[in-house]
């Protein structure tokens, strides 16, 4: 019975140490997620400012229409390339998450 009480102690220490560790990743993913959405979102901004200035400067229709297909094309090709990396995020956040419980799960237990 003792060898039973002791081996429950342990599994629940593991599993105390891998939630730990798993938060530690969570925080450090989630962080990276925010930065990367606060860098987009900044650059955004400042995108559509520049392209709003040159449109209201353009001195002709078809100037406008280039200065708004251009930001268009830009625009979405930064979102593509932001949705990719945030995609990789949140990719990684799971699996360093799920780390530390797979390597503790997959230990046998002592008989």
């Amino acid at each position: 019975m003792v060898k039973n009480f002791d081996e429950i102690q342990q599994f629940g220490k593991g599993n105390v140490d891998a939630a730990l560790k798993s938060f530690g990743a969570l925080s450090k993913s989630v962080q990276a997620i925010a930065v990367e959405v606060t860098d987009y979102s900044k650059k955004a901004l400042e995108e559509g400012t520049a392209a709003t200035e040159k449109l209201l400067g353009a001195k002709t229709l078809d100037k406008a229409i280039e200065v708004q297909t251009d930001y268009l094309k830009g625009a979405y090709e930064g979102f593509v390339t932001r949705a990719a990396k945030l995609s990789e995020l949140y990719a990684d956040l799971a699996k360093e998450t799920y780390k530390p419980f797979e390597t503790h799960l997959a230990r046998p237990t002592a008989k």
